[in-house]
């Protein structure tokens, strides 16, 4: 058959000395760079149907390694083009991380299509001798997203991580303040600069970027609403705002103990401003420094400790206040679906599997209605 030629571009295809027939396409590159790949077919349709795939693909700006890519090439491509403009940042620093320290040093010279189990094993716990079990759980979730965006981009033919089981980690124990402790942490904070924040904290189960990513204009305190629509976050040397961790915004009504507390604020605020003149630099954020920059979320959780420890109050996180409100109001009676939207949970079964609580009271009153059920009756003569 003689020779056909295809548009400049589209690679060519020419018939071997040995009866197959071989094309050539210039293709792009994991790494960016643009190379020949070569393909054959038994005969000249074959062979032109995977040169139209290559052509494809190639129009379509996706890689087609000329070799099998080493993961030291596809996880920071991986990285930049796929995490990068879809995920948040935080999640973004999160995976580098990752690759940093465990994926590149213990996988970067293995190739994917030569990736085993075994290599997968040994880095999950070589990652738990160096940092700990929860660490190479991670370790193994960001590389399956890795392997997985290479399957969808053929390079290879199958995930070899799904095939190694993520390690157990055994379940933190949550600690939470009773009732009590509760309103003596709330009674503790008066007289501090961030008292409203932290009865926000405990009343509404914000989170701590969206604290103190909170807005003046989020809030109407006539008709007893907050909007939760940005959060504020640290990543690395970068403070900056974001959308919510779910992306959406949620309106949560004030309970009455809020409203006081947020016009204290407002009025302290705007004492500050007066005080600090030109030099004001704050904007419409409802939290800030006597200046009016931006509070750093660590010097949150900072002043959370050390009013903790001053009242004497067993230790436990700033982000523990969420595990709290979500306890409290299931004690209310609030039901589940209402408790996920005031909290911001995209799934139900986050809030019911990780932010409820059972206390003793709750399991005692529980036992009592066995007692009550079950208790034998007395024979009557």
């Amino acid at each position: 058959m003689a020779r056909k030629r295809n548009p400049n571009g589209a690679g060519s295809i020419w018939q071997r000395t040995d009866g197959r027939y071989e094309a050539r396409v210039y293709v792009p590159q994991p790494d960016g760079t643009r190379k020949r790949k070569t393909v054959y077919g038994r005969i000249w349709e074959e062979c032109d149907t995977k040169r139209q795939e290559l052509v494809r693909r190639d129009r379509q700006g996706i890689p087609t390694p000329t070799r099998s890519a080493k993961l030291s090439e596809w996880l920071p491509y991986w990285l930049e083009e796929f995490v990068r403009p879809e995920r948040k940042r935080t999640t973004y620093a999160k995976y580098e991380t990752h690759l940093r320290l465990y994926l590149l040093p213990l996988l970067g010279s293995k190739r994917l299509e030569t990736l085993s189990t075994a290599d997968v094993r040994r880095m999950v716990a070589e990652v738990s001798k160096r940092a700990s079990s929860a660490t190479a759980k991670e370790s193994h979730r960001v590389l399956r997203s890795a392997l997985t965006a290479a399957c969808r981009e053929e390079l290879v033919s199958r995930n070899v991580v799904q095939l190694v089981p993520a390690p157990r980690v055994e379940a933190r124990e949550t600690k939470l303040w009773d009732l009590e402790e509760t309103l003596a942490f709330l009674e503790a904070t008066r007289a501090d600069p961030l008292h409203t924040a932290f009865v926000l904290a405990v009343a509404l189960g914000l989170r701590r970027g969206e604290i103190l990513g909170l807005r003046w204009s989020d809030i109407n305190l006539d008709r007893r609403t907050l909007a939760v629509r940005l959060q504020l976050q640290r990543v690395r040397s970068e403070l900056y705002t974001d959308s919510t961790k779910n992306r959406r915004t949620r309106i949560i009504p004030l309970p009455l103990m809020c409203i006081a507390p947020l016009r204290w604020q407002r009025m302290r605020q705007s004492a500050q401003q007066r005080a600090a003149g030109a030099d004001w630099q704050g904007g419409d954020y409802v939290f800030t420094t006597r200046s009016g920059r931006s509070i750093e979320p660590r010097n949150l959780s900072r002043s959370f400790e050390r009013i903790s420890a001053d009242a004497g109050l067993p230790r436990i996180r700033l982000h523990d206040t969420r595990h709290g409100c979500a306890t409290l109001l299931f004690a209310a009676g609030v039901a589940p679906r209402v408790v996920m939207e005031i909290l911001g949970h995209s799934q139900i079964a986050v809030t019911m599997n990780i932010y409820t609580h059972v206390s003793d009271d709750n399991r005692r009153e529980a036992m009592g209605h066995m007692d009550r059920i079950l208790k034998r009756r007395r024979p009557t003569n």
